[in-house]
């Protein structure tokens, strides 16, 4: 789903969580079940602080 096809409550979480993400400097990788050899091919890796294919460990 498309970030506008989201409905208004999700929305509103994903840009809390995000503005929580910048503000406490915790990236995603470190918790990132993916954070493994090359099983992330993302740019933003290792200081992703949002990231689509994103799964807790």
């Amino acid at each position: 789903m498309s970030a506008n096809r989201l409905p208004w409550y999700r929305r509103i979480a994903e840009a809390v969580r995000r503005i929580f993400a910048v503000s406490s400097k915790r990236y995603l990788c470190d918790t990132c079940k993916w954070d493994y050899g090359n099983a992330c091919s993302r740019p933003e890796r290792p200081n992703a602080l949002t990231c689509p294919d994103y799964k807790k460990k």
